[in-house]
């Protein structure tokens, strides 16, 4: 191209931009949606309330004699001991004897979903605090505790380290689990649902962690209360194999750091994961589907730095992943679908690793506010857009033409939404050719030097929700 075909270009560029920006103006605001409407997604889980409760008077069990109290054979017991449940208990417990278990004595499996131990706090207060270390509590149901969240009313509190909370019910609690500055508890199957009907900002959160480091989430269904798993102080916590629905936000970190977040499903909530305000967190293989609240975000990663996203599945979400002032992290190989925003980086975001991902059929696949170019790709490649122009000429897997995805027409249409009439036109299509084709339009926003010619997920189109493309 001769140097005089090049600033020809330039200039019936810069018209129709000129031209189509007066037009959009004009243009009846009832214009077309350019988001998709997007299908329902659930997975199969069960809600944590449903469930038969015993309705013999409790009977509990210690070296082979029997006490109709949980809380009398439990401070009979010495440590190494075990306590057996049956029936249900209307009380309050606290377990202040080392290495005992408190388990019920068969489990809900073998009847037929009926729960074979109730402890009922008959909504005033704790109802099972744990201040003992080793503490092991197996198979039991937990319900009603006190309605306060400033008494931090739970359904069970846990202040001894090493404990272990296996296949427990917590129902009808303000908050469900509070662990508070002990280490290493462990929390494996259990099924945690607030309370319904009221409003949000007087439940609790279903697993809450205050200095609570080493803690091992594990497996665990939670629904119906404020935050599913809350993070306060608390490094070294590896959670994994959750599902979180129906609640504020599916997990929230605030300044921790050193966490591990693997194979948790967080769906139809306002928020899948709220990373916030921490650092060196591994964030990894997880599922994010319909988030769409008031903030309506599928990862917020706010303030969060030197962190590892990666392999996640961020599906059908207001935000796939709304990116604030965030610095140093890598953003690679997650698949980001049919999200209204796929990737939205603000507030001074930099020093991002963003490659790899997948970024397909997003009402609008990326947004930058920035002034600047952002780059995004590495020395071998860059990612995957469904809607760029790819051109693998030499079979490397990678475009030889750059992509702009949030370039003058995203800015265009985001500042004039009317413009998405005229988003698909070809006056349009050679803006997106010159900023794409040669440096010749360099405008603000993200640009990838290597797109991918495939995209690396071959197995997206399980996941994808719209069927009508």
């Amino acid at each position: 191209m001769t140097d005089r075909e090049v600033w020809l270009l330039v200039a019936a560029v810069a018209v129709l931009v000129v031209a189509l920006g007066a037009a959009v103006v004009a243009a009846d605001s009832g214009g077309s949606d350019a988001n998709k409407t997007i299908a329902g997604w659930t997975p199969d889980v069960d809600d944590p309330r449903e469930a038969t409760p015993p309705d013999d008077p409790g009977v509990a069990t210690l070296e082979g004699h029997a006490y109709d109290s949980v809380q009398a054979a439990v401070d009979d017991a010495e440590p190494g001991d075990t306590v057996s449940l049956e029936g249900r208990f209307d009380e309050h417990v606290t377990i202040e004897t080392p290495d005992l278990t408190l388990e019920a004595a068969t489990s809900a499996a073998e009847h037929d979903n009926a729960e074979t131990a109730l402890l009922d706090g008959s909504g005033e207060g704790t109802v099972l605090e744990v201040t003992a270390a080793n503490v092991t509590v197996d198979g039991l149901w937990v319900r009603e505790s006190g309605p306060d969240r400033s008494t931090e009313d739970a359904g069970i509190y846990v202040n001894g380290s090493d404990a272990t909370l296996s296949d427990v019910r917590i129902t009808e609690s303000t908050f469900g689990i509070w662990i508070s500055e002990s280490t290493n508890v462990t929390v494996e199957d259990a099924a945690i649902a607030g309370r319904e009907g009221i409003d949000e900002s007087q439940r609790g959160n279903g697993i809450h962690l205050d200095r609570a480091d080493g803690a091992q989430l594990l497996d665990n269904e939670i629904t119906t209360v404020r935050d599913g798993i809350y993070f306060s102080w608390s490094e070294d916590v590896h959670a994994e194999g959750n599902h979180l629905w129906d609640l504020r936000y599916g997990v929230h970190y605030m300044y921790s750091d050193h966490n591990h977040l693997e194979g948790n499903v967080a769906f139809d909530n306002d928020v899948g994961f709220a990373l916030m305000v921490s650092r060196d967190l591994t964030i990894v293989d997880n599922v994010v589907v319909n988030n769409d609240g008031p903030s309506g975000q599928g990862i917020l990663v706010k303030d969060v730095d030197n962190s590892e996203i990666r392999d996640n599945a961020v599906v059908a979400n207001r935000n796939g992943l709304y990116v604030y002032n965030a610095h140093g992290n890598e953003i690679a190989d997650n698949l980001v679908l049919e999200n209204a925003v796929g990737i939205h980086f603000t507030a001074g975001s930099s020093n991002e690793r963003v490659v790899g991902n997948s970024v397909i059929e997003n009402g609008e696949q990326a947004y930058a506010s920035t002034t600047s170019q952002l780059a995004w790709n590495d020395t071998d490649g860059g990612n995957y857009w469904s809607d760029a122009r790819a051109s693998d000429l030499d079979g490397d897997g990678t475009s030889a033409v750059r992509h702009q995805p949030a370039g003058t027409v995203e800015q265009l249409v985001r500042e004039q939404p009317q413009a998405a009439v005229f988003a698909e036109s070809p006056a349009f299509d050679a803006v997106r050719m010159a900023e794409s084709s040669f440096p010749i339009l360099e405008s603000p926003g993200v640009v990838d030097h290597r797109p991918l010619a495939e995209p690396p997920h071959d197995n997206w189109r399980e996941y994808y929700a719209d069927h009508n493309h």
